[in-house]
């Protein structure tokens, strides 16, 4: 998704990197959280705001030790939790599996 210029309701520290005006995406994880929240958010599983403050909150606990997307994902991830759309349980185990997949 790098060099896509999208416009989001997201400003200050919230706000994406971008360059240029481009959004930058250092992994191409970061891209696919990005595209997924975006995507959900425009399906109506939950609403950009929702997305936004959750975002904001995480963003505020890591107290600025935490790299841009990796607060992104969590963000993504008690989104989809609060829409209902997987458990906090299969989202444990699911990491889990790939935690030790990877071992």
């Amino acid at each position: 998704m790098s060099g896509v210029s999208v416009e989001l309701p997201i400003s200050g520290e919230e706000a994406p990197p971008r360059d240029n005006g481009e959004l930058v995406f250092t992994e191409p994880w970061e891209a696919t959280a990005f595209g997924v929240a975006v995507a959900l958010s425009d399906q109506g599983s939950y609403t950009w705001e929702h997305f936004r403050q959750r975002l904001m909150r995480v963003i505020a606990a890591s107290e600025g030790c935490e790299a841009y997307y990796e607060s992104w994902a969590k963000a993504l991830e008690a989104s989809v939790i609060d829409a209902g759309l997987i458990s906090e349980s299969d989202v444990r185990a699911r990491m889990d599996t790939l935690l030790h997949h990877h071992d």
